[in-house]
């Protein structure tokens, strides 16, 4: 785990830059939302091997929301450590052999996204794969994960242009450094 970097254009640049793996935003950003930090795993050699992008804005229902984006290679554990489940994916706890319980685009394509009920209750957690890498979406607090359902487009901020210069930025989560 590399330190967490805090939310700039700039760093969120250099993150971008050495990443293996997408680096998943929503993209337009929910109205009043603000990205709000990056946090990887990985080595300046092979490069990030899991990313976590946060952002933050009004909940759909009042209040305060927060969302992290996990994007990892199998067995990285990432993903797991934000939603506060043990070992590093979901378990036996999402069955993707049911219908999905939210669906998302990530990159262009529809992206079945299936609730973790494992996790603690503070927060809501799905799990979902992406380009043959798992997908984490983390909600705090619970009622936030509304947002994932209001046709959230996800877009890997390695495919961005100059629109990346537009993102903008709030103070850094306490999420990620937990």
């Amino acid at each position: 785990m590399q330190p967490v970097l805090p939310p700039s254009v700039e760093a969120l640049g250099v993150a971008v830059a050495r990443s293996q793996v997408p680096v998943w935003l929503p993209w337009p950003l929910p109205v009043g939302w603000l990205y709000t930090g990056i946090a990887h795993v990985g080595d300046d050699v092979s490069g990030a091997r899991a990313t976590a992008v946060a952002c933050a804005g009004p909940a759909p229902l009042g209040g305060f929301g927060e969302l992290v984006l996990v994007a990892e290679e199998l067995g990285v554990g990432l993903g797991a450590r934000y939603a506060g489940l043990p070992g590093p994916d979901p378990g036996d706890s999402v069955s993707l052999y049911k219908p999905a319980d939210a669906k998302l685009l990530a990159a262009g394509r529809p992206t079945p996204m299936f609730h973790v009920p494992d996790a603690p209750a503070d927060r809501a957690v799905f799990a979902g794969e992406a380009r043959g890498l798992w997908l984490w979406a983390i909600a705090w607090p619970e009622q936030s994960a509304l947002v994932m359902y209001d046709e959230l487009v996800l877009t890997d901020l390695r495919e961005a242009g100059a629109e990346l210069d537009l993102l903008p930025c709030g103070a850094l989560t306490p999420r990620l450094l937990g």
